[in-house]
């Protein structure tokens, strides 16, 4: 057997990777028993499939890819999409405009003047959109499958916004949106209000045409969820369902327009696609047993915490179903100290990156253990700003596009590839079992019979463990603030 570790750790602001053989040692050959300071791998106890990592093309991120050169932009895509880089085969694309699109847009301008939907177009896709997104795809060498979105339906199908009950914890004070500046009478893509039920035979027509035009483009769409956020009224475009509402389009209307269109056992419907602490809620008052067979999975976010526990009882409870993070990003502009707009005193750009890496880290490794087996990141890239799009504010991502078109990559970045670049495709979650809650750790065996060990010390204490495995020891440092890969060839 033998073992490589990869380390990833942060100084002045940079990534520095060290990569090292350790020595593997029969477990007979040790002078006593090991008892404490181990980790305990099983390959032989399995858990999930694990299909995979991505990262979402929102026109904001198209935009920004479109403005570099060929070159710069090739390069660009291959940090995400190469064998090389992050090997990511999952894309997440919104259905018309979200808040990171430039402008607010549909693919038909006027439902009511067009309600058989003749005049539906991609033209604003093929804008930005899908020529990045093509791109991408022929670039890539892992298969790519793509999650559409829908954010909001046309305004005139809506009903007026209520006064947001958003939680202030998750959401902040949304910057540009004092509440006595929302019209509470008129419908509008942004600030929530609900779909008419009047119009839920239009909106199933609606997404179904969008996305068949998307698959003759000749785009691997291979899920779409029902709704971006079910529960929040947001200032950017966004609509409010209860479980009960999404059940009744999804049975009555958008899974028989899906079979109509012969799109059932090609592109599987997904739920909830919101924070993790309701997911189980939402599931358990979604699916029985007529609409069980109509989901494939259930979406989830990352804003209101770790709720692990809940992703895990949501797999248990309907065993079958993929479990899927589909946004995260951190809640404040690139390079700057602050969420949603408020200033944190006393860190450093530096420290906030860090804490955006590790939070990834944690969350990837906490949804992993789970039954987690997809994972899409939000946005590919943002501007210095954290935009641009069309409305105030803006969040950050690993890949941060400069003024001048070029591009730098993060810390987050880094620990994304640490995930995705050794956990490959068709990984098998295997068992483990650790002897302290300092170290966070997962463990998958790859389809060539390697085998991926991640371990997460976030603590300032540089960290020392056995590692134990088919009857081997495999002494390993977990330096202090890194994250570390450790590749065990299984097949010696």
């Amino acid at each position: 057997m033998k073992c490589q570790q990869i380390i990833t750790y942060s100084a002045n602001g940079k990534a520095y990777p060290q990569e090292k053989e350790l020595p593997v040692t029969l477990e007979a050959d040790e002078p006593r028993h090991l008892e404490s300071g181990v980790l305990n791998l099983y390959p032989d106890i399995t858990y999930q499939t694990i299909e995979g990592f991505g990262g979402a093309m929102t026109e904001t991120s198209a935009y920004l890819l479109s403005q570099m050169t060929p070159q710069m932009r090739k390069q660009a895509l291959e940090k995400f999409f190469s064998m090389e880089g992050c090997r990511m085969r999952f894309i997440r694309v919104p259905m018309d405009s979200c808040d990171y699109s430039l402008e607010e847009y549909t693919a038909v301008k006027d439902p009511m003047k067009d309600p058989e939907l003749s005049t539906f177009s991609l033209e604003r896709d093929q804008k930005y959109i899908l020529p990045v997104l093509k791109e991408a795809i022929f670039l890539s060498k892992e298969p790519i499958s793509v999650l559409l979105s829908p954010w909001s339906p046309p305004a005139c199908w809506k009903t007026p916004p209520v006064r947001p009950k958003n939680d202030k914890a998750v959401y902040g004070e949304l910057p540009g949106a004092p509440e006595k500046s929302i019209d509470y009478t008129t419908p509008s893509r942004c600030n929530g209000g609900s779909l008419k039920p009047e119009y839920y035979a239009s909106w199933a027509k609606y997404l179904t045409l969008f996305v068949t035009s998307y698959l003759k483009e000749g785009i691997p769409v291979t899920m779409m969820s029902i709704q971006n956020e079910s529960i929040a009224a947001t200032n950017w475009d966004s609509c409010v369902w209860t479980a009960q509402e999404q059940k009744a389009f999804l049975k009555d209307h958008l899974y028989p327009e899906f079979e109509k269109n012969g799109l059932v056992g090609k592109v599987g419907i997904y739920i909830w696609d919101h924070n993790k602490e309701r997911v189980l809620e939402y599931a358990r008052e979604i699916l029985d047993e007529v609409t069980d067979k109509m989901v494939e999975g259930f979406a989830f976010h990352w804003y209101s915490g770790d709720h692990f526990e809940a992703v895990e009882m949501a797999g248990q409870k309907f065993p079958g179903k993929v479990l899927m993070l589909s946004e995260c990003c951190g809640l404040h502009a690139p390079g700057r100290v602050g969420t949603l707009g408020t200033e944190e005193l006393g860190k450093t750009p530096q420290a906030v990156e860090y804490e955006d890496a590790v939070d990834y880290a944690h969350d990837i490794i906490g949804n992993l253990n789970a039954g987690m087996s997809r994972w899409i990141d939000w946005n590919l890239c943002v501007d210095k700003d954290g935009g641009p799009r069309h409305v105030p504010g803006g969040f950050t991502a690993s890949m941060i596009v400069n003024d001048d078109h070029s591009f730098r990559t993060n810390l987050t970045y880094e620990f994304i590839r640490h995930f995705s670049h050794y956990i490959l495709p068709g990984a098998v979650r295997i068992g483990f079992s650790r002897c302290d809650s300092r170290i966070e750790m997962t463990a998958a065996k790859n389809p060539d019979g390697t085998a991926a060990v991640v371990l997460l010390n976030k603590g300032n204490e540089d960290l020392g463990y056995a590692i134990r495995v088919c009857d081997r020891v495999i002494r390993v440092q977990a330096p202090a603030r890194t994250l570390s890969t450790l590749l065990l060839d299984l097949r010696d």
